[in-house]
């Protein structure tokens, strides 16, 4: 960077100046808030972010120093809600991503399936492949119920976000249909709620060591239930779908 476009050492200062303000700002909000969400420390929490990262880019321009703190989420947080103040609608968008962790276990219970559906005549030419399977179990079955079944299906949990978001009007049947997530406002999401095997990393290692043989039992528990669940796809009885109708 040229000496012309570096900020003065007064420019720093003053940024520096705004980021304790911004701390006091922070600090009383959390000494005043009335609740887990209340706005008034997430607007803090934000002028505190904002503040903190002007900070750092004025004095690695003026000084080729940074500051040796980091405002946790600061890069993917939401922007101020703008929305309306009594929605009367909402959306809610949800993301699960799963492994095919079993192939073989997902194709067995979607011929389950498709025999109770179409009893004599299945011939498992459609559950007989991977999509095929998904496509019928994610056709039986609702979302959330796969979700707290995914091991039956031979599936692992990945990770998980749901958004609301508010709408000043319910949109009309089959608006949104082709591109669902396309016109998704950020500055309208209400609350959002994100499950990552990223947030496990923070686990003290000493603690896994301290507790070994409680991992120990559970891996016991793990193992009767992969049996139980080998045991059910050897019998006969059908898997109880949901009351889906007119889902399909």
């Amino acid at each position: 960077m040229s000496d012309a476009a570096q900020p003065t050492a007064a420019e720093v200062r003053a940024a520096a100046e705004a980021v304790k303000t911004a701390l006091d700002r922070h600090l009383a909000a959390v000494e005043r808030r009335s609740g887990e969400d209340d706005p008034a420390v997430y607007e803090a929490f934000n002028e505190l972010a904002t503040a903190a990262e002007a900070y750092d880019e004025l004095l690695y321009d003026r000084y080729d120093e940074v500051t040796p703190f980091e405002i946790p989420g600061s890069d993917d947080a939401l922007p101020p809600y703008t929305g309306p103040e009594e929605p009367s609608a909402l959306s809610v968008l949800i993301r699960r991503d799963y492994a095919v962790a079993e192939p073989q276990r997902l194709m067995a219970q979607a011929q389950r399936v498709e025999a109770a559906d179409y009893d004599e005549g299945a011939d498992g030419e459609v559950s007989g492949t991977v999509h095929g399977a998904l496509g019928i179990l994610f056709g039986e079955f609702e979302p959330d119920e796969i979700a707290s079944r995914h091991k039956e299906f031979g599936l692992e949990e990945g990770d998980s976000t749901l958004w609301v978001t508010a709408a000043d009007e319910p949109a009309d049947p089959g608006e949104w249909l082709e591109a669902p997530f396309e016109q998704t406002d950020p500055q309208r999401v209400v609350c959002r709620f994100d499950v990552s095997a990223v947030f496990d990393d923070d686990l003290d290692a000493e603690d896994s060591v301290d507790e070994t043989e409680d991992v120990e039992d559970v891996e016991d528990v793990d193992d009767d239930l992969d049996e139980d669940l080998d045991a059910d796809l050897d019998e006969d009885e059908e898997l109880e779908p949901l009351d889906v109708e007119g889902k399909r």
